[in-house]
């Protein structure tokens, strides 16, 4: 071993108390890899069969052995401090200047265990991006990104990495908090010739088939500890009616739990479809243009002649009478 000590000493230049202060700091490493190893393998059999209770303690786990280590190195490389609370303010003071954003993310990080906005699972839209979360890192989570490739919400198969700061930047939407479904609305246009009311009723007998109401007590219950209060005084499906530019807008508004919302929507679309087919006095509206001529829609003053009448009787057009210019106005 002294061999080793004066060799490093001459051709690196590295003095004893450095060679030791490094053996202690690979000794700890390999201490803290060898009981993370024994960590795991006990939690791989404890929760075999439950995967995502194994993946949040493997990870509380992971976090503690991380954070022993760097005290036991820290306590190492900076001798002489031998209080906690003076090691952690030195430390937090270097890092706050060197390493702003990843203090931000780590912040954040402890945000999300502490509050927790979210958990893994949840499916949440965090500033422009969307999507189920599948991890929850130190300085980072990561998203299964759903929709803006895709004109739905379900999975573009992309992973997305968000820094945990984001938490105190952006506005968060967590789908799956408080209560497991959310509102959705199908808007269906018709004509003003149509009959409305026959297709409201089609309607509601459409959503009562593929949209039953939710029952109030399970509705209660489904609120996560009561953490949050959210009141509905109407749980059943209802359809609005609206005057529109184009039409009568009927919005079928109905609780659907968010990752069922697209195949619900197309049920419910395909049996509308199904149900106007035979009734002739139903039409969707859409964007259209009309053509409008007036003396082909017949429409004149009583008394008055139009070209066309002209041309009918005599067989050729009147002859625009031409008025002369008042002298005067030269």
């Amino acid at each position: 071993m002294e061999i080793i000590r004066n060799l490093f000493q001459t051709t690196l230049g590295i003095s004893p108390e450095t060679q030791s202060k490094l053996f202690s700091t690979l000794l700890i490493i390999f201490i803290l890899w060898a009981f993370r190893l024994l960590i795991h393998r006990f939690l791989d059999r404890r929760f075999q069969n439950e995967p995502r209770v194994l993946y949040n303690s493997r990870k509380v786990a992971e976090y503690v052995v991380v954070v022993f280590g760097i005290f036991l190195i820290g306590r190492i490389w900076l001798e002489g401090i031998q209080s906690l609370a003076t090691y952690i303010g030195l430390l937090s003071a270097g890092l706050a200047i060197a390493l702003q954003d990843l203090i931000i993310n780590l912040a954040g990080w402890l945000f999300i265990l502490w509050q927790r906005p979210f958990i893994v699972g949840d499916r949440i839209v965090i500033g422009d991006v969307a999507g189920d979360v599948i991890n929850l890192g130190i300085f980072e989570f990561n998203l299964l990104e759903i929709g803006n490739i895709i004109d739905a919400d379900q999975s573009t198969g992309r992973i997305v990495h968000v820094p945990n700061g984001f938490v105190f930047k952006e506005s968060l939407v967590n789908y799956s908090q408080g209560i497991p479904y959310i509102w959705h609305e199908i808007p269906v246009l018709i004509t003003f010739e149509s009959d409305w009311e026959k297709a409201k009723t089609i309607l509601n007998d459409i959503i009562n088939i593929h949209a039953p109401a939710i029952d109030r007590d399970v509705f209660m219950r489904s609120q996560q500890a009561k953490r949050f209060v959210v009141s509905y005084s109407t749980l059943t499906p209802i359809i609005y009616t609206k005057v529109v530019e184009s039409g009568v807008r009927l919005t079928i508004r109905y609780l659907i739990q968010p990752r069922r919302r697209r195949g619900s929507e197309q049920a419910i679309w395909e049996a509308i479809l199904k149900a106007f087919a035979p009734h002739w006095d139903i039409d969707f509206a859409y964007p259209t243009q009309r053509e409008y001529l007036h003396f082909r829609e017949g429409k004149k003053p009583p008394g008055s002649r139009t070209i066309q009448d002209a041309r009918t009787q005599t067989g050729q057009y009147p002859r625009p009478t031409v008025i002369p210019p008042d002298k005067d106005d030269d």
